[in-house]
C-alpha cells in the first residue's frame, strides 16, 4: 500500500474522534465549506501553479505542497523566470514552465522570502501576476508572497496577512490592502493569504479541508505527522500593537 492509498484507506479512523467544535459555523472569513466530495478518485485533479524564483523560502513552497501532493488527484506544475531557480537555503528546482505563459489552474500559489525584496520592483513579474491572477480560481501567498500580490494591487480591498516578522515592511507598499495583524491565515474571496513560513501549511490543510472536506484534510495531517494549527485566529506571531 502506497501513502496515497493509505491516505484514503485509513482516514476514518483519524477523523472519528475530532472534536465537532473544531468546524462548527462561525462568522469568520475563515470558516471552512466542502465544495466537492472528499476522496473522489473521479474528479478532475486539482491542478496547482506554484510560483518560483531565486531566494524564495524553501518551507514557503515545499510545506503547502507536501500537503497539497497528497490529494487523491492532483497535477503541480512549477513556474518560474528561468528553468533552474535557487531556494535562498541553496537548495535547487527545475521550472516546468516559464514567466512568458500563464496557465489556467485551480490555484495559483506565491511563496515569499528574501527574494521577494526584489521582485516587489520586477515590472515583468507584477504584470505576470496580474495576468495570471485572472486565470486562477484561487490565489494563495504564504509569508510575505502576499507582498508581490499587494505589489501588483491584487489584494486591493482584500483581508489580508502576511510574515508578522516582516509586516512593517509589507504593508507599507500597498495602504488599500485590509491587513490583519493577528491572522494565521486570511481567506477572502479568491485570495488565501498566510503568515509566516510554516503557516503556509496551516493554509494549505484548510484549503484542503475547505474544498475536499475536514476529513480529507485530517488523514493528510495525521499521515505527515503534522500538528495543525486549525484556528485561523489562533497566531503565536501575531503583531502586538
Amino acid at each position: 500500500m502506497n501513502r496515497r492509498e493509505f491516505i484514503l484507506a485509513g482516514g476514518a479512523v483519524f477523523a472519528a474522534g475530532l472534536s465537532p467544535k473544531l468546524f462548527a459555523a462561525s462568522p469568520t472569513s475563515n470558516q471552512i465549506q466542502t465544495h466537492s466530495p472528499s476522496g473522489d478518485q473521479t474528479q478532475a485533479p486539482l491542478k496547482v501553479l506554484a510560483l518560483v524564483f531565486d531566494d524564495y523560502e524553501t518551507l514557503d513552497l515545499h510545506g503547502p505542497l507536501e500537503m497539497l501532493g497528497h490529494l487523491p488527484s492532483v497535477e503541480i506544475t512549477l513556474i518560474g523566470p528561468q528553468s533552474i531557480v535557487r531556494s535562498y537555503q541553496g537548495p535547487r528546482v527545475v521550472a516546468d514552465r516559464l514567466l512568458d505563459e500563464v496557465v489556467e489552474c485551480d490555484l495559483l500559489l506565491v511563496p515569499g522570502g528574501m527574494g521577494t525584496r526584489k521582485l516587489v520592483d520586477d515590472a515583468r513579474l507584477l504584470e505576470w501576476l496580474k495576468r495570471q491572477a485572472k486565470v486562477s480560481n484561487k490565489v494563495f501567498s504564504v509569508c510575505t508572497g502576499a507582498a508581490l500580490l499587494a505589489k501588483a494591487d491584487l489584494l486591493n480591498g482584500v483581508s489580508a496577512t502576511t510574515n508578522k516578522m516582516a509586516y512593517s515592511w509589507v504593508i507599507g507598499l500597498n495602504d488599500k490592502v485590509i491587513w490583519q495583524p493577528s491572522a494565521r491565515w486570511m481567506d477572502d474571496g479568491r485570495f488565501l493569504t498566510s503568515s509566516g513560513v510554516s503557516a503556509g501549511i496551516d493554509a494549505a490543510l484548510f484549503y484542503i479541508a475547505q474544498t475536499y472536506g475536514e476529513a480529507q484534510a485530517r488523514k493528510i495531517e495525521a499521515l505527515t505527522e503534522y500538528q495543525w494549527n486549525s484556528d485561523a485566529d489562533k497566531d503565536p506571531y501575531a503583531v502586538i500593537s
